[in-house]
């Protein structure tokens, strides 16, 4: 299995070296050069099988070589041991032919954990088979940075320095960063939005001195091991539905489109998937892009689901990599001018998307008012997030089985859900004393140079 750059002037890379590297250098994203296929019978054999034992199946071609199967089949043991309901993914029906798939059971009571905990497993066996040492760098607007930080922590080879917009995270999400006391992981609280973080990263991957200097390496969705653990439980979540005898749809809650993009891995491998429907807040970019072809940055509003509080979804290029046929000349130029505020997608590539992707928004007050049915009607209390889902999945109901990805737990916002219900969602035993650890915190400013030196410092590296 070899991974190419969305761009198309990077070396093409086998798995373990896209996992480890993480943005190509030449700025552009990896994407599997083919993506494998299963067969008709082979997804219906995954209908009832253990999470696992469906991770292994999904994941063993794009992993290739990398790992043995043995190999793969202990890290997602280990990885997913912790999560707090055994089926991992469970489905919970909230209306006729309409879904929850609950991803919110793992150690940080969000989806990212499902690739986290793996990929912090992948890093180790694979570090520790070369004998090195990386610097892990990330964005977060909430949920992949306490994610990052809960899997590498005391995790040996790696440094972790995790980017978030000071100000703009939950409570809970800021604590699950800043209160682990290991000494290899460190919450850097950025002045701005997570665009302005995010685009750090990508400065400090295209910075080679630096990148080389430190050993660079990125857990965000730009890096596809990331994208790839997500794609197991599309599988799960279908097949339990009666896939793949019949099509189902799926509504996903979206900021930086990884998780979206990994249903349509799903979907490229074989599984029906009838619509990706992208649900986005008050942030629409990908909704106004697929409604009308013009992708225009605007401002980044805060919003009571902040996670997706995004204009610059770093995983759409990838969709654009397959509408444009793998056109890296192409992207590169769309690439150049979203950086001077937006482009036009073209008349075919957008119709290629428009064949996979449907998609709608949710105001902050329909936010609310979607938490507050949704409890009413189901009795299900929703976070922000899962309720932009089910607000937009409301519309796009259709003959095929619906399911909208719960990407978090309600106790990660409880402001917003008490404000919507008047019920204050409490954390899991396990997590009951978050308020009282204390917090290890850096503020810095919105500086690449800045940046830059802090992390030097705290390597010891010299510039």
């Amino acid at each position: 299995m070899r991974y190419v750059s969305t761009r198309g002037e990077a070396p093409d890379l086998g798995f373990e070296d896209t996992m480890l590297t993480g943005l190509a250098r030449d700025g552009g994203l990896y994407v599997p050069a083919d993506v494998p296929v299963m067969a008709h019978d082979e997804i219906a054999a995954l209908a009832g099988k253990p999470y696992e034992e469906v991770a292994v199946r999904v994941m063993a071609p794009f992993v290739a070589d990398a790992f043995s199967e043995d190999e793969l089949a202990e890290m997602v043991r280990d990885a997913y041991a912790g999560f707090g309901h055994p089926a991992r993914a469970p489905l919970r029906q909230i209306g006729p032919d309409h879904f929850l798939c609950e991803l919110f059971h793992g150690p940080t009571l969000a989806f990212k954990d499902f690739a986290m905990q793996l990929i912090g497993r992948m890093f180790a066996k694979s570090l520790a088979r070369r004998g090195e040492r990386v610097t892990i760098v990330g964005a977060t607007s909430g949920d992949t940075g306490s994610a990052a930080i809960e899997a590498f922590a005391g995790q040996p080879g790696t440094d972790v320095f995790i980017l978030y917009p000071h100000g703009r995270v939950s409570e809970v999400q800021r604590r699950q960063m800043t209160t682990p006391a290991a000494d290899n992981v460190h919450a850097l609280a950025v002045t701005g939005h997570f665009d302005d973080c995010q685009a750090r990263v990508k400065d400090m991957f295209n910075d080679l001195a630096f990148r080389d200097r430190v050993r660079l390496a990125g857990v965000n969705s730009i890096n596809f091991a990331r994208v790839l653990a997500q794609v197991v439980y599309y599988f799960t979540a279908a097949t339990a539905l009666g896939a793949p005898h019949r099509s189902i749809s799926f509504a996903v809650p979206t900021g930086n489109f990884g998780d979206v993009f990994a249903g349509h891995i799903a979907k490229r491998m074989g599984l029906p998937i009838e619509t990706l429907v992208v649900a986005t807040n008050r942030n629409d970019i990908l909704h106004r892009t697929l409604a009308t072809g013009e992708h225009r940055l605007g401002e980044v509003f805060p919003t009571i689901s902040p996670s997706m509080d995004i204009q610059v979804s770093s995983n759409f290029e990838r969709a654009l990599h397959l509408a444009y046929g793998g056109d890296g000349a192409a992207i590169r130029q769309l690439m150049a001018e979203q950086k001077a505020g937006g482009f036009a997608v073209s008349q075919g590539a957008l119709e290629a998307l428009r064949e996979t992707y449907a998609s709608g928004r949710a105001s902050e007050e329909e936010t609310s008012a979607a938490i507050k049915a949704a409890l009413d009607t189901t009795g299900e209390l929703l976070c922000p997030h899962t309720a932009v889902g089910w607000h937009v999945a409301q519309q796009h109901l259709g003959a095929a089985p619906m399911v909208t990805l719960a990407t978090a737990h309600p106790a990660k916002f409880p402001d917003a859900v008490e404000a919507a219900t008047g019920i204050r969602p409490p954390l899991p035993p396990r997590m009951a004393d978050l308020y009282d650890r204390p917090e290890r915190v850096t503020r810095v400013e919105n500086d690449l140079d800045a940046l830059e030196t802090l992390i030097d410092d705290r390597l010891g590296v010299a510039a």
